[in-house]
């Protein structure tokens, strides 16, 4: 049987290949609601199937939209690609994910690769950006939108949350039920690069301790951001002499790592040792006990870092606040602070 083609489609909808362009592409020109629907009848009696390929190559651009995220088998990380996938699937796109592993040179491949596929545009969420892959996305003019991070190497539109003032709530709350100190559980980072939001925690954490005139010498232990490596810097932690009372983990995965380490050791959560994380994985709810945690609308912004990267005028000239689309943080108040949560 014939390949179906626009010609046909337009025969049988009685009108031009343009107008058939116009309503498979939603555009550029607007198309009367009554054609609009004789132009869809006809493509769907005929079972036409538009070239994508060829649309691309006429267009440069695809129907994709490249994510670079740090680690997927991270639950924060896994979370945002899906929110990413369902809000990019609600505007016709589909999403491409790559791993750059904490690596520049992994996250300069996939930059290089996705941009040169000619996606659409893409979403990078980057740990600690190098001035390389900065100047590879300048080299291309690409439409980029930063989530989750606003590295320094790179002066774009970023969707992020409000890192420090969720981690003072968490400090503050743990601080609230009478503990000494708050300890924090942050990256491997002696200095983490601006931008970070595990650096950002810190100093949440930091200005939380501080404004109850509690000491940070000697509080701030190092772990990678997985549950497995903050699992086994917990035991040394907790089975020291100077074992903390109460915990902030930089990350969610973090803390499930230290609930592991003190169920091992048989100290009782909350009662030997108050534990809270930021993200609100969904995995948070589940733990024993449940974490307490700071969360963010992770759909609201994939919705909005979506658009941002394929709506027209995104390199506008703001300054570097107004390119910044912030949304709050929320303390999610479970069992493992010590209150009687959820």
């Amino acid at each position: 049987m014939a390949k179906v083609t626009r010609d046909d489609v337009a025969r049988l909808a009685g009108t031009s290949t343009a107008v058939v362009s116009y309503v498979i592409n939603n555009g550029p020109r607007p198309v009367a609601p009554a054609t609009r629907e004789r132009v869809l009848a006809a493509i769907q009696e005929l079972g036409y199937r538009p070239d994508r390929v060829a649309q691309a190559m006429a267009s440069r651009r695809t129907d994709l939209i490249g994510m670079i995220v740090p680690d997927a088998r991270q639950p924060f990380f896994a979370e945002m690609a899906h929110a990413v996938e369902r809000a990019a699937a609600d505007r016709g796109k589909m999403v491409l994910v790559g791993n750059s592993d904490y690596r520049d040179e992994r996250e300069i491949h996939y930059l290089r690769a996705f941009l040169g596929m000619r996606v659409a545009g893409l979403i990078l969420v980057s740990q600690g950006m190098s001035e390389r892959a900065a100047q590879e996305i300048e080299a291309w003019d690409a439409r980029v939108v930063l989530l989750h991070e606003r590295p320094e190497a790179l002066d774009d539109v970023a969707v992020v949350t409000d890192d420090i003032g969720g981690a003072q709530l968490a400090t503050r709350h743990l601080l609230e039920h009478g503990h000494p100190y708050v300890a924090c559980l942050g990256g491997t980072e002696a200095t983490p690069s601006v931008g970070d939001p595990v650096a950002d925690h810190i100093e949440g954490w930091r200005r939380a301790m501080r404004e109850a005139g509690r000491s940070i010498e000697g509080r701030l232990y190092q772990a990678e951001y997985n549950r497995y490596d903050a699992y086994e810097t917990a035991l040394k932690i907790l089975s020291g002499p100077d074992r903390p009372p109460a915990i902030f983990c930089a990350t969610d995965d973090q803390a499930i790592g230290v609930l592991r380490a003190a169920r091992e050791l048989r100290l009782d959560v909350p009662g030997d040792l108050a534990v809270a994380g930021f993200d609100d994985v969904k995995e948070a709810a589940l733990t024993d006990p449940p974490l307490t945690t700071i969360s963010s609308d992770r759909p609201a912004m994939a919705r909005a870092a979506v658009d941002l990267v394929l709506d027209d005028g995104l390199k506008v000239s703001a300054t570097r606040r107004e390119r910044v689309k912030s949304f709050p943080s929320a303390l999610v108040i479970r069992r493992s602070c010590g209150c009687d949560g959820a």
